[in-house]
């Protein structure tokens, strides 16, 4: 049976050690009775019958998937998992002519499918910027990135998720599920996978695609920051806001010059160096050049300070403070002279300035927020406040805010479980510190700050802001201690689309197999 179900590392297995642990240092405190590494379908199959069946004692019985690793919470890695499954030896990305599609596996990574999917069909998937992530995860909780402005989503061209479910009786099949099946629980499962979040139905092992966007030739990327010496708090406010209302104007449209430039702000703590700015267009947009100079103006119109050279790691965008790592391949936002001599950088050498994540020595608390117009004075107020607390204390912290919109909100809310798709930002709070440290600190002040930007410390739906992306969980939510909002985990999520997301779980994963933190409720 063992030859059935994928290789078996045990605890006294040299591969062991680093197999149990994930992105997050947090979690250290897994350890399963063994890790499963399936090659195909039918092993997953295998391997997950075997788990299900095996005796287990009641504080030890989590069954865990993993593709890339990367889950921020103990989701995957606690001390009440016994088995994991991991998917990484399962990375293919090809053509498939039965499906008219093109077929992903869940263990590969982004930095991976990038590769492999461009040299095989020319075609890209509006995916993230960091390379290690595994799209069974990615893609389930409806993964964005730097094409998404651009192209949406990725889950808005997924056609077909092959899953291994298990039944009321234990039984244990490998079911296909496409977007157009006529059979309305296949759709059902389908469509719980188009930003469902992972580790709800069952183990994807298979993802088909059609009509994938062509990769673009080339891109204009740059980068550059402000200088946290020289930004005062009326600078800092002008920083945040022009950005906001940039994005607030250009929501994307078929007269928005601007629907297809991405861009990141970086506002670190007030202990780093630097403020970050990143911005990409597709070289092949009409006056792409242009746009990123009038792009530029904007965001620094009345700030009064130029912009400099990144010297640092900016939350998770390592790459992009690079220096001259890549020569003239990527530039510094330093006004229009330098813009116009920015190479457009080839589609081939993207994975190279992808975000690289955080050596997995450190640990990391991160919280998310859409925001359906620019931040109110009093969020600003908030993190500016955050941000400058005791600028002599190193803090390894960042409020990333990502451009969102235009083609993201092209969707009705209903039509995948990505149920916010009328935001035009989505910020994301993140602090690291060292595996030996105690962390009591640090979970204070990020938690503090998300809390004074949001009342009830939750983004709550309405007319500013719309709850939280399940790809950056955060069990806080569910801590009445620090959500006192009223309004649940599972709304800030999934909005109006939780019940059918729970209708697909009592169909597809009736015995609760399948659970976590903050999993689908049966």
């Amino acid at each position: 049976m063992a030859r059935h179900s994928g290789t078996k590392i045990e605890p006294d297995d040299p591969r062991y050690e680093p197999l149990r642990r994930g992105f997050n240092s947090r979690w250290l405190a897994a350890r399963p009775d063994y890790i499963r590494l399936p090659r195909t379908g039918e092993e997953v199959r295998h391997a997950l019958r075997e788990a299900v069946h095996e005796p287990a004692p009641p504080h030890r019985s989590r069954i865990t998937v993993r593709s890339g690793g990367h889950c921020y919470e103990d989701f995957v890695c606690s001390p009440d998992v016994r088995v994991i499954i991991d998917m990484s030896l399962m990375d293919g990305v090809y053509a498939d002519g039965a499906m008219d599609a093109v077929c992903m596996e869940a263990g590969a990574t982004i930095g991976q499918l990038y590769k492999k999917l461009y040299q095989a069909t020319g075609k890209a998937l509006p995916g993230g910027s960091c390379a290690t992530v595994g799209l069974g995860g990615h893609v389930a909780g409806g993964g964005f990135g730097l094409l998404s402005r651009q192209y949406g989503l990725t889950v808005d061209y997924l056609y077909a998720v092959e899953v291994a479910v298990v039944d009321e009786a234990g039984g244990v099949e490998l079911v296909t599920a496409t977007r157009d099946d006529a059979d309305p629980d296949l759709r059902d499962l389908w469509w719980a996978h188009t930003g469902g979040g992972g580790g709800n139905f069952g183990i994807v092992t298979r993802m088909w695609f059609r009509d994938l966007p062509q990769a673009p030739k080339s891109v204009l990327l740059a980068t550059g920051g402000w200088k946290w010496a020289e930004v005062d708090e009326d600078r800092f406010r002008r920083i945040v806001g022009n950005f906001g209302a940039f994005f607030d104007r250009h929501r994307g449209g078929p007269d928005d010059e601007y629907a297809d430039l991405f861009a990141i702000l970086l506002l670190t703590h007030a202990s780093r160096p630097e403020i970050g700015l990143i911005a990409q267009i597709d070289a092949d947009v009409p006056h792409a050049r242009d746009l990123i100079v009038d792009f530029e103006r904007e965001i620094n119109r009345d700030v009064g300070r130029e912009l400099h050279p990144l010297t640092e790691v900016l939350g998770e965008h390592a790459a992009f403070a690079i220096g001259e790592a890549f020569g003239e391949q990527v530039g510094l936002i330093t006004g229009e002279s330098r813009i116009r001599r920015l190479p457009a950088l080839p589609w081939t050498v993207i994975s190279r300035v992808m975000g690289a994540p955080k050596p997995n020595d450190k640990c990391g608390k991160y919280k998310s927020a859409y925001m359906r117009r620019p931040l109110p004075a009093e969020q600003v107020s908030a993190l500016w406040k955050g941000l400058t607390e005791d600028r002599e204390t190193p803090r390894e912290a960042v409020v990333q805010i990502d451009s969102y919109g235009s083609a993201v909100n092209r969707l009705r809310p209903e039509e995948t479980a990505m149920a916010q798709r009328d935001s035009i930002m989505k910020l994301q709070h993140q602090i690291y510190w060292p595996q030996d440290q105690d962390g009591a600190d640090h979970l204070r002040w990020i938690r503090t700050l998300y809390r004074s930007m949001y009342p009830g410390g939750a983004p709550v739906p309405d007319d500013t802001t719309d709850g939280c992306y399940i790809n950056y969980p955060d069990l806080d939510l569910s801590d009445p201690a620090w959500n006192t909002s009223g309004v649940p985990w599972s709304t800030l999520y999934y909005g109006g689309n939780y019940p059918r997301l729970q209708r697909a779980k009592r169909r597809w994963d009736p015995r609760n197999v399948f659970r976590h933190g903050q999993s689908i409720e049966l």
